[in-house]
């Protein structure tokens, strides 16, 4: 798993997390994983070619 930075929208802050690269079915990709402080899914946007 890589290291991504994400906002979390419980938390109202950017943080750090371990996540793992997803292709949308729109053929875009975006990093998906968990906030380590309170477990809510953070989803990263990433660039088509990423």
């Amino acid at each position: 798993m890589a290291s991504y930075e994400g906002y979390c929208v419980k938390c109202r802050e950017k943080r750090e997390f371990e996540g793992e690269k997803k292709e949308l079915p729109n053929g875009r990709f975006a990093a998906q994983g968990q906030c380590p402080k309170c477990g809510t899914k953070i989803t990263r946007m990433l660039g088509k070619s990423a």
